[in-house]
């Protein structure tokens, strides 16, 4: 719970007065698309046969699979080759409103001031600290740049400084797969010690003795995460000790230190249920105590708070959570107390725990709310928010004696402000506001609401919507429908610079809270999983012909966005009602899902298992077959699309795109524009650099803008 991815064939019937061509985008004939060899390759289960002509693209090594993929990049650099100064264009136009010699709010943890900063013209971030007052000298922890020197791809993540402030774990990526080398770093001397530590994730704990290191490392082929090693300084990498091995397959494990600096947490968790056990930080090598056995279906997160620890729990049917305690020497659940009962209109999704203070973090009707309780009782409010399309949550509050909490809050229209709220006097101090630059925004140029749409079944599903006052609703404007829809994460309504860049081209930019996400609860989730997953395609669906009803867009000027989980989506909705949408872009998407499901030597498969079903079982083998994109494709008209992926890509191979491509340019039965564009050097998120990001980016708004006949 802490803030943390078939075709059946539809009528599609609905009213429009728009009789408006789509805009067409004149191809050379000459530009011959990709052909992918077929090698028919038998898949059998369940009795079922299915035959794949293109399985032979998984084979990462394989000479003629990175020639198919740089054939395929060909193609689409010459069929968007008219498009690419005005990429440039975009790309400048949104790098000219970030400050690029920005820096973070500045926070204080045991002693300095931790400030991260980026400087002009450069790509990652430089990490620096100040001893006791913002006004001493300058420490710089970590220069990413000249960390990232000669890598095409750099990811620095986990810095984790011992208590006593003299050293920093570490870890690097420099090739986009997620498997990190942590390193340590004296930060007295600036020497980087002789310690190296492969495919783990990159985080760690210091015990605090300041010579003991916990970390979690992964399994070299599926990449989960699976064992906790404890490391000593002096000691070799070889002589680490395993400390904690998560065996169940469907299960990852990690490790961290509670707030209160008391204990050291080693966590597992599927899907549907998490277990902890936990040691004294005081005691690297004490045994392990177990906080709970795990039970299937029962979640529970836990802080620890004087001699108790406060636990975020599902227990006895509390499907939207609710928080209980249980003294730290009696964990198993017949000790837990009730604190805050569950509510069926109210998520609880996480705390912050002060001396003073308890801050709850709540989702009501959608909405985000910050709740604020004095332990002594004389307090119990909740901060005021007036809006219905904003996003606020509290941030990084590592300092438990202080009366200050700092949260974030933006909206549609309002860019993101970092604010501290004292919560003695109420008072509220705005530490900063994103600056959107180049002069010319001004919020009050943007509206946003939420409107309803009615799904197939009657729910009620929420979109929310942002776009520059004066549009008509007419049926003309070009709309760009955002959505994910999986593993219960919500997409909030948040302020985006680079968003802009449509807005102020005349689009509208609606987000669909559709089932699948937790945006109206826990079972808004349940009911977008596993034998209930198509009420995510449905809902999108109902939500696309609303829009179209109500004339804010229409067919002609509909398109559709989502990447990974929210990938599936775009391949699910383009099988049952491709006729809805001018274009759509599916990035990294996780087509090919009977394959992958049954594959358990690929990356998160086996615990994957409660999010989408185990086909092993033919109940859910039938289920997830009716969907999966890759096995649904036909010989019919599709949109037009832009498929994008990561050849190193940990989370959604590569291969799933490239075939899915490659089975719709064999059947598609239109002559939309279809293209495939593989990183060859990145991997599930993209490009690292926070300019190179932005290109990403550009290349989607221009495909998008083309299509609707936007040049400039």
């Amino acid at each position: 719970m802490n803030k943390k991815f078939f075709v059946f064939f539809i009528s599609l019937i609905f009213a429009t007065s728009c009789k408006e061509k789509s805009v067409k985008i004149s191809m050379d004939n000459s530009i011959i698309p990709p052909k992918a060899e077929k090698i028919p390759v038998q898949l059998e289960k369940h009795g079922d046969i299915r035959i794949d002509n293109y399985y032979w693209l998984n084979e990462r090594d394989n000479p003629e699979v990175i020639d198919y993929l740089e054939r395929e990049n060909d193609y689409n650099d010459k069929v968007t080759a008219h498009t690419k100064d005005f990429q440039k264009r975009l790309f400048e136009e949104m790098k000219s409103r970030i400050k690029e010699d920005d820096e973070s709010v500045p926070y204080k943890f045991n002693g300095y001031w931790y400030i991260s900063r980026y400087e002009e013209g450069k790509d990652y971030p430089v990490y620096t600290r100040k001893k006791d007052s913002l006004k001493a000298p300058e420490e710089i922890l970590f220069d990413c740049n000249k960390m990232a020197e000669g890598h095409s791809f750099f990811n620095l993540k986990g810095i984790n400084i011992s208590p006593d402030n003299k050293l920093a774990a570490f870890g690097i990526d420099t090739v986009g797969r997620r498997k990190y080398i942590i390193q340590i770093k004296n930060l007295e001397t600036g020497d980087i010690l002789p310690v190296k530590i492969d495919n783990v994730t990159g985080g760690s704990t210091w015990a605090n003795d300041n010579k003991t290191l916990f970390y979690t490392r992964k399994d070299e082929q599926t990449l989960r995460s699976d064992k906790i090693y404890k490391h000593v300084l002096g000691k070799k990498v070889e002589d680490d000790k395993l400390v904690y091995n998560e065996n169940d397959e469907t299960f990852s494990a990690f490790v961290y230190k509670t707030k209160s600096e008391k204990y050291i947490v080693f966590g597992s968790y599927s899907t549907l249920t998490t277990e902890y056990s936990f040691i004294s930080a005081d005691k690297p090598d004490e045994k392990l105590t177990v906080f709970h056995p795990r039970e299937r279906g029962l979640e529970y997160n836990i802080s620890h708070f004087e001699d108790s620890f406060y636990v975020l729990t599902n227990a006895d049917g509390a499907t939207n959570f609710k928080l209980m305690k249980t003294p730290e020497t009696s964990t198993i659940k017949e000790n837990w107390e009730e604190v805050i009962p569950h509510r069926e209109d109210v998520l609880l999704e996480d705390i912050d725990i002060f001396k003073e203070y308890l801050v709850v973090s709540e989702r009501n009707k959608g909405l985000n709310q910050i709740r604020i309780i004095r332990w002594d009782g004389n307090a119990d409010y909740y901060l005021p928010f007036d809006n219905e399309t904003y996003s606020a949550y509290t941030t990084t509050n590592l300092d438990f004696d202080t009366d200050i909490l700092r949260y974030n809050y933006n909206s549609l229209t309002t860019p993101r402000s970092t604010i501290d709220f004292n919560m003695k006097t109420k008072e509220k101090e705005i530490k900063k506001e994103q600056e959107v630059l180049g002069g010319n925004f001004d919020k009050n140029d943007y509206a946003s609401e939420r409107v309803w749409a009615t799904a197939q079944d009657g729910t009620k599903i929420p979109i929310s919507m942002v776009y520059k006052k004066g549009i008509k609703k007419n049926g003309k404007n070009p709309l760009l429908l955002y959505a994910y829809g999986s593993y219960g994460s919500t997409i909030d309504p948040y302020f985006s610079t680079i968003r802009l860049s449509l807005l102020n081209r005349g689009f509208i930019y609606a987000i669909a809270h559709i089932r699948g996400g937790e945006y109206l609860g826990r079972q808004w989730y349940e009911d977008g999983k596993i034998l209930k997953k198509k009420n995510t395609f449905t809902d999108y669906i109902d939500c696309s012909k609303y829009l179209i009803d109500e004339k804010y867009t229409s067919s002609n000027h509909l398109y559709a966005m989502g990447g990974s989980a929210g990938g599936l989506l775009m391949g699910a909705i383009v099988n049952m009602a491709p006729k809805l949408y001018n274009g759509v872009v599916a990035a990294v998407p996780f087509v090919d899902v009977v394959t992958t499901m049954l594959d358990e030597s690929i990356p998160l498969t086996t615990g994957e298992y409660d999010e989408w079903g185990n086909p092993n079982e033919k109940e859910f083998y039938d289920y997830i077959k009716s969907y999966s994109p890759y096995d649904n494709v036909i010989g019919q008209d599709y949109p037009n699309m832009l498929v994008t992926t990561g050849l190193h890509d940990s989370q959604v191979q590569y291969w799933e795109p490239a075939k899915w491509v490659a089975k719709l340019r064999e059947l598609k039965t239109d002559k939309n524009i279809l293209l495939l564009h593989t990183n060859m050097e990145a991997g599930h998120g993209g490009a690292s650099g926070r300019f190179e990001a932005l290109k990403e980016v550009a290349e989607e708004y221009a495909f998008i803008l083309d299509l609707e006949g936007i040049k400039e």
